[in-house]
C-alpha cells in the first residue's frame, strides 16, 4: 500500500470529545437547564445535521427564553477552540510518514473550519494533502472528490486505503472508485455497506499495511 486517505471528524478528529468540552462550555456561558447538552447531542446525529436547525428545535422544544443566533454564535466561535485528536491519531500518522506511506485526508465542510481543526490538533503537519469539500466544490459520497484525493497524492485506488466513521462516505463511497474501504466504529452503525476491514481503534491501521498481520474484517 502507497497511501492511506484518511476523513477528519470522527476518525482523525476525536469530534465528540470536542463536543462534550465546548457543551460544558457553552451551558455555563448561557445558563442552560439540565438536559440541554444531552439534547444537543442527539439533535446533532454526529454533526451531520445544521446547528441551524438543532439550535432553533431546542429552544422550541426545552421552551428557552435565548435567541437561537446567540447560540450559534457561540457554537461558531468556540466550537472548535480546543479540538480534540482521536486516540492514537498523531502516533499513528508518524508512523505511515516514517514507513513512507503517503497521507491524505478527505472531509466534507467548510475550508476555514476544517482547516483550524486540522490545525489546533496537530494533526496538518502529519499529511500530505487535503480535500475540503468546500473548495473543490465536491462532497463525500460522490466518487469525484476520492479520484481527485488520490490523483493529488498520485496514486491509484488500487493502492490505497479509506479509513473513515461514516458507512456511506467512508465505505461506500471510496470503494466506488477501487479504493479498499476500513471502517472506524464511531459514527453511524452500518446497514448494509460492506467495509474491507473494521477496526478497532486507530492503532489497526497498521495492520492494513502489513499483509503478515490479520486485517479484522466486518465478519470478525
Amino acid at each position: 500500500m502507497k497511501a492511506v486517505l484518511f476523513d477528519l471528524d470522527g476518525t482523525l478528529h476525536d469530534r465528540g470529545a470536542t463536543l462534550r468540552g465546548w457543551l460544558a462550555g457553552h451551558v455555563e456561558r448561557h445558563a442552560l437547564p439540565a438536559g440541554y447538552a444531552e439534547r444537543f447531542t442527539e439533535l446533532d446525529d454526529f454533526g451531520y445535521r445544521s446547528k441551524r436547525e438543532v439550535l432553533p428545535q431546542l429552544v422550541r422544544e426545552l421552551a428557552l427564553p435565548h435567541d437561537p443566533e446567540v447560540l450559534w454564535a457561540d457554537f461558531s466561535e468556540h466550537s472548535l477552540a480546543a479540538p480534540v485528536p482521536m486516540p492514537h491519531a498523531l502516533d499513528i500518522l508518524r508512523e505511515l510518514r516514517a514507513r513512507g506511506v503517503r497521507v491524505g485526508v478527505v472531509t466534507n465542510g467548510w475550508v476555514e473550519a476544517q482547516t483550524a481543526c486540522l490545525e489546533r490538533t496537530g494533526l496538518l503537519p502529519l499529511v500530505d494533502d487535503v480535500v475540503i469539500s468546500k473548495s473543490v466544490g465536491l462532497s463525500k459520497p460522490d466518487p469525484a472528490i476520492y479520484t481527485l484525493a488520490l490523483a493529488r497524492l498520485g496514486v491509484s485506488g488500487a493502492d490505497a486505503w479509506f479509513v473513515g466513521d461514516s458507512p456511506r462516505n467512508d465505505v461506500w463511497g471510496p470503494q466506488q472508485v477501487g479504493l479498499k474501504a476500513a471502517y472506524l466504529p464511531t459514527g453511524h452503525g452500518l446497514k448494509g455497506e460492506r467495509p474491507d476491514a473494521v477496526l478497532r481503534d486507530l492503532r489497526d491501521v497498521l495492520t492494513l499495511m502489513d499483509d503478515a498481520k490479520p486485517v479484522l474484517t466486518a465478519e470478525s
